[in-house]
């Protein structure tokens, strides 16, 4: 049997991640309206490889197939977006709702409910109607924004409870754990990549020769406090509304990568601080302790938006736990000429010229498990509160240019995801931080942005020029494939357990042992172990009345531990 240190906690709960612009295509079919993605990503010279998100990986079609690859796996959960403009096609409070889009997102979750799987659902990944950027300037336009993404949230919230509450049936009874949601993906993206160097839809920036207009020195900052407003708006609709029904959890998810001095001088202590202030701070300090680190306030100045009085009340606490996304470690040193990290340099050579871990594809991100590590002692630390591991995941370098059988044999993802599910129960068991959950990124390859389909960072393998699925070696790590055909010809996905998972999980190691212990029962003094009573049962009685009874409790603890 595991022992405790390898063990999850029995509540935890794992996953994989999408967002839906990434995913889904399908991009004007049943009423769905614009998202500023949709032309931007269509405009030449935005993708690395041309490509946009008509199709992505057509999973707006091939839902019921994902569902069917998610049940495979055997996860507890599914994080997955849902895209405003399916919801309400021109994204303002006065416009109308698409049936069709609510019709698409219930049917996903009865899907997933069928399956035991819990959805975990994100309201905004990237993806603003054109309409209201084009209405009023969108997340640049505070008076605006914050009431129209208010009504998108209530709307969505309104109608996509009532499948919940349809289907919580399949969940085995406990629809309490059914409503896990985030309001905003990575706002510090959508301020600074979208506003400030423009390289993101809508792509505003002062580089006049990536956008005619813009000012990267003021619009990032007025952004940013916009979206943090609009998502303390979505929070309080919610607690107001819904959760005294529902007694759900709502949230944030905020990026950010650890950061560590290059050297001990002080001054680059000093830089790592700086640098998370920025990519961190910004957005979690008001959010979880109610104002700006000063950090923030010395390096802008007039140019930080305040919030007023009624705002900070309204924001601070606006999250039930911390919502991460981390992929990788910076070694940082002073001197850097870049606001948007600090005025910090970033780097991932160490002072004696060796690099810190394994490149990726995308240059920003190498494999370093020890930061993962030290990211969630320093957020338990500042926060105090339960951290959900939203997004995790390598990008092997040139895998789009690999065969199918090299890209399947993805060993350098493989060893990443070995650093970080080790640290994560060193961070649990040794380190007394509260993580419930962890979602790799992703479950498929997809659309990635403005790198566009060249950066592959699924745990399954998607040939776009046939939609189809093929799991990678990763999945075989995370995911123990006990039937799989491996020619590329024919691959066909058939019984999958989680291993990785699996092996660690509480419950599961639970429910084997007592399922052990239950077929080994007889009329000799014997204990039921993982029950309240396990060491204080009496022998069992040889009446046939009490025995009974004994294995009905067996039963009964059994079902619980595999719900």
């Amino acid at each position: 049997m595991a022992s405790s240190k390898s063990t999850l906690p029995k509540d935890f709960i794992w996953g994989f991640a999408t967002a839906s612009f990434q995913i889904e295509g399908s991009l004007s079919t049943d009423g769905r309206g614009k998202s500023i993605w949709d032309d931007f990503a269509r405009t030449p010279g935005k993708t690395l490889d041309g490509r946009n998100g008509d199709v992505a990986t057509d999973s707006y079609r091939l839902w019921k197939d994902d569902v069917e690859l998610l049940a495979k796996f055997n996860v507890k959960t599914y994080r997955f977006s849902i895209a405003w403009s399916r919801i309400i096609p021109r994204g303002g409070r006065e416009d109308p709702v698409n049936p069709k889009g609510i019709e698409f997102y219930s049917q996903l979750i009865d899907a997933l409910l069928e399956k035991n799987i819990v959805p975990f659902v994100t309201l905004y990944h990237w993806d603003l109607p054109q309409s209201l950027h084009d209405r009023y300037g969108g997340w640049l336009n505070k008076e605006e924004i914050v009431k129209d993404f208010a009504r998108y949230a209530q709307a969505r919230i309104l109608h996509l409870q009532l499948s919940f509450r349809s289907s919580s049936v399949y969940y085995r009874g406990t629809s309490h754990k059914l409503h896990h949601r985030l309001t905003m993906n990575e706002p510090w993206c959508i301020s600074i990549l979208g506003y400030g160097r423009g390289v993101f839809a809508p792509g505003r920036s002062s580089d006049r020769a990536r956008s005619p207009e813009g000012d990267s020195s003021t619009e990032p900052w007025i952004v940013g406090r916009n979206v943090i407003l609009s998502h303390a708006s979505a929070v309080k609709v919610y607690r107001e509304v819904f959760k005294p029904v529902q007694k759900g959890e709502i949230g944030i998810t905020l990026n950010g990568d650890w950061q560590t001095p290059w050297d001990d001088s002080p001054e680059n202590v000093a830089a790592a601080q700086h640098a998370l202030d920025v990519a961190i701070g910004w957005f979690a300090d008001p959010i979880y302790l109610g104002q700006y680190p000063p950090y923030m306030r010395e390096m802008l100045g007039s140019r930080l938006p305040e919030f007023t009085k009624e705002e900070l009340k309204l924001v601070k606490g606006s999250s039930d736990f911390y919502g991460m996304n981390t992929y990788t470690t910076n070694l940082c040193r002073a001197g850097g000429d870049d606001e948007f990290q600090g005025l910090v340099d970033y780097t991932f050579t160490r002072p004696d010229g060796t690099q810190l871990g394994k490149q990726a594809h995308c240059a920003w991100l190498q494999d370093y498990p020890e930061g993962f590590r030290s990211l969630l002692n320093y957020l338990w630390n500042r926060y105090h509160l339960p951290i959900y591991v939203t997004e995790n995941g390598f990008a092997v370098k040139d895998e789009d240019s690999m065969s199918l059988e090299q890209a399947l044999n993805d060993a350098d993802r493989v060893h990443y995801f070995e650093g970080t599910t080790r640290v994560l129960l060193q961070a649990i068991h040794e380190d007394g931080v509260d993580i419930r959950a962890y979602f790799p990124w992703s479950l498929l390859d997809n659309f990635e942005w403005a790198d566009g389909y060249v950066t592959r960072f699924g745990v399954t393998y998607v040939d776009y020029e046939t939609q189809k699925r093929y799991p990678k070696q990763s999945a075989h790590f995370l995911s123990k494939v006990t039937a799989f055909q491996m020619s590329p010809v024919a691959q066909e996905l058939t019984v999958f357990s989680l291993q990785w998972f699996k092996e660690h999980d509480a419950l599961s190691s639970s429910a084997t042992k007592l399922q052990r212990d239950a077929s080994s029962l007889s009329a000799s003094s014997t204990k039921v172990p993982g029950t309240p009573n396990a060491d204080t049962s009496k022998a069992i009685s040889s009446k046939p009345k009490t025995e009974t009874s004994r294995f009905e409790k067996i039963k009964l603890t059994i079902w619980k531990a595999l719900c």
